[in-house]
């Protein structure tokens, strides 16, 4: 589902789609481990009837809060706001759409479909990873924590006015369970089963082996659906029958191949209750489709879209210079980036056998000539990243702790040495685009994996050469990975671009058909073990479709996912995660590319905003609203 439902729907989630416990292995890591206390979502007590959850235990909001901080209730409604979404800079498919349907694996679904949706809670954006009662009014947790009950609002409406009711609830959760995308059905992999205990409540009941965070995450991400719609068109046949939900907006106008638009739900049921109060305020949303980045500046440089985040440094460091930038009508902010860990970079698949060696990996790494890069295609707009969780505490910057090397030790035979010294960091150029301290290193590291030179190539004991050939779904890329492949040429190793359309690439991405490809995921603020276990564990490794692209199998990787799962603290988890971060650093399965720490963004000058955004989340289509005074001073 990556550049489809996935990023869309979830991807800026505080923590996992899908957290359930599996300790792997064995051996005394395994022991240390299954002697961890199983995740309790620490301060969140059972049998009493709640207002919110989080992971260890603090929510910001008492349960009498009229509204979000971050919220703007004497705002203005009205106006469109046309925009063209963040998104992942890799993967997202921003070219079209052939389905409404966002939560089965077929189809291209639009962006944002997940606004037409409501679920049993909501996350706070500005907290790390609370979460509040939203279609349920409360929740209680079982004494053994494997069920939790809903108690839904009585005013709960679909948008055709019938009630929302717990038979909706049950039936989403468990349909979405047995059919929906693999990503979403690993959310549920351990409900027993969900249950109307009557009209108005609901019971999850999960089987004991679940991590206690995936509540956390499967009651703010599953959406609610109505039984009797589906009843009638099947949830796994629906196409572009526009859904009956229950949420904040509605789908409107729209065109294949060209634009979508979303309608303000005006009669919203919740629109005066506390999670909802001061969101929401355009009447209309609208996301036109480009196949091509220049055609969709060129369309916002005309007015046809009116905001964007900018992704092309060149284009924000040169061509903000037409008309309406001259006049004022539009104008260029830099905001905040989200306190939340990310990994951008290149998976090198190791599932190919000339990738198998972290020295080959290493070297491969190695010849990619940032700083030159960052200086002539990026203007400098940029820093380099070196973690797996680049922006948080979650990045490894010195030796072990005492705490990681618990953790470490049981496998110290069967890692890299460099796992238990400063982490490892990417190998730092001297921006010459031609570096021969850089080149000669790489060549060291091929030459300890065995490859030696045959003509003009390189070739193994078994005769195979190697080659590599990096995938790419847009144009953009070539010219940033021109310089690389040339650097990767002179040591020997056939460097290739290979552009395909966003269906290829997707469908190669899925069944793994690719030397490198590049993606980006933010992991979250709180991230959990199943989020690791769908990047990194070794049970991912060969199943279609999971986000473990290199293909990882290594057994303290394993092990260090469940000791993230098992983390009953901050602080534990803090232990965990830089534990996770230096070993996949020292394994060079991801190659680690740049990071920005602010959102580019350009605008026409028409809208209003409330200072200082959410922490943790951006999502300006619902925070920001349409300022009418502004409006009528742009040039006509």
């Amino acid at each position: 589902m990556t550049g489809r439902a996935s990023e869309r729907f979830f991807g800026h989630l505080p923590f996992s789609r899908r957290d359930f416990l599996r300790t792997a292995g064995g051996g005394a890591a395994a022991l240390a481990l299954a002697s961890m206390p199983r995740v309790s979502l620490a301060g969140n007590p059972s049998g009493e009837k709640l207002h919110g959850l989080s992971s260890f235990g603090d929510l910001k909001y008492p349960a009498d809060f009229a509204r979000f901080g971050y919220a703007a209730p004497d705002a203005p409604k009205g106006g469109r706001f046309a925009f063209q979404p963040s998104y992942w800079y890799f993967n997202q498919n921003t070219q079209t759409f052939n389905t409404l349907n966002s939560f089965i694996l077929k189809g291209e679904a639009p962006p944002r479909m997940e606004h037409c949706f409501d679920t049993l809670m909501v996350w706070a954006w500005d907290e790390p990873d609370a979460v509040y009662c939203a279609l349920a009014a409360t929740v209680e947790i079982s004494p053994d924590r494997n069920t939790y009950r809903f108690v839904l609002r009585p005013e709960a409406r679909f948008h055709d006015g019938s009630p929302v009711t717990a038979e909706d609830v049950a039936f989403s959760f468990m349909v979405m369970k047995e059919k929906g995308h693999p990503q979403i059905s690993l959310d549920l992999a351990n409900l027993a089963e969900a249950v109307a205990t009557d009209a108005a409540t609901v019971e999850l009941r999960f089987n004991g082996r679940q991590s206690d965070r995936a509540i956390l995450s499967v009651a703010m991400t599953v959406p609610v659906l109505s039984k009797a719609f589906n009843a009638e068109i099947p949830f796994d046949d629906q196409v572009m029958q526009v859904p009956l939900s229950s949420g904040p907006w509605k789908v409107g106008r729209r065109s294949p191949g060209l634009f979508i638009e979303y309608e303000r739900n005006r009669d919203y049921w919740a629109k005066d209750l506390p999670f909802a109060r001061g969101l929401d305020h355009f009447d209309t949303l609208r996301i036109d489709f480009f196949r091509e980045r220049q055609p969709a500046f060129e369309a916002f440089k005309k007015g046809d879209v009116r905001w964007r985040e900018e992704f092309t440094s060149k284009i924000w460091a040169t061509e903000y210079v037409f008309p309406a930038v001259t006049r004022g009508d539009v104008v260029k902010t830099e905001v905040a980036n989200e306190k939340r860990a990310a990994l951008q970079g290149w998976a090198v698949n190791t599932r190919r056998g000339k990738f198998s060696d972290p020295l080959t990996r290493q070297a491969i790494a190695t010849v990619f000539d940032f700083e030159w890069t960052n200086r002539n295609i990026f203007y400098g707009a940029y820093k380099r990243s070196q973690s797996m969780f680049e922006g948080s505490a979650f990045a490894a910057m010195d030796p072990p702790s005492a705490d990681e090397l618990i953790l470490l030790e049981p496998y110290r035979d069967r890692l890299p040495e460099s796992v238990f010294g400063a982490p490892v960091r990417q190998f730092e150029t001297d921006g010459s685009g031609n570096d021969r301290a850089a080149l000669r290193q790489a060549t060291r590291l091929l030459r300890q994996a065995g490859w030696r030179r045959s003509g003009d190539g390189l070739v193994n004991d078994r005769g195979e050469t190697l080659s590599v050939e990096f995938l790419i779904r847009a144009q953009v890329f070539e010219r940033l990975l021109g310089p690389y492949a040339e650097n990767l040429r002179s040591v020997g190793i056939g460097a290739s671009i290979r552009l395909v359309d966003a269906s290829q690439f997707q469908a190669r991405l899925e069944s793994f058909d690719f030397d490198i490809v590049g993606s980006s995921v933010s992991f979250g603020a709180t991230p959990s073990g199943e989020t690791m276990r769908q990047y990194f564990h070794s049970e991912n490794a060969a199943r279609s479709g999971s986000l473990n692209y290199p293909g990882i199998k290594i057994e303290a990787v394993d092990q260090l996912v469940a000791a993230v799962d098992a983390a009953d603290s901050r602080e534990a988890l803090t232990t965990a995660m830089r534990a996770l971060d230096r070993v996949l650093r020292a394994y060079f399965f991801w190659i680690p590319n740049w990071h920005s720490e602010t959102h580019r963004i350009a605008m026409w000058n028409e809208y209003g905003w409330q200072d200082p955004k959410p922490g943790y989340f951006f999502p300006v289509e619902r925070l920001w609203w349409f300022d009418a005074d502004k409006a009528a001073k742009l040039s006509k």
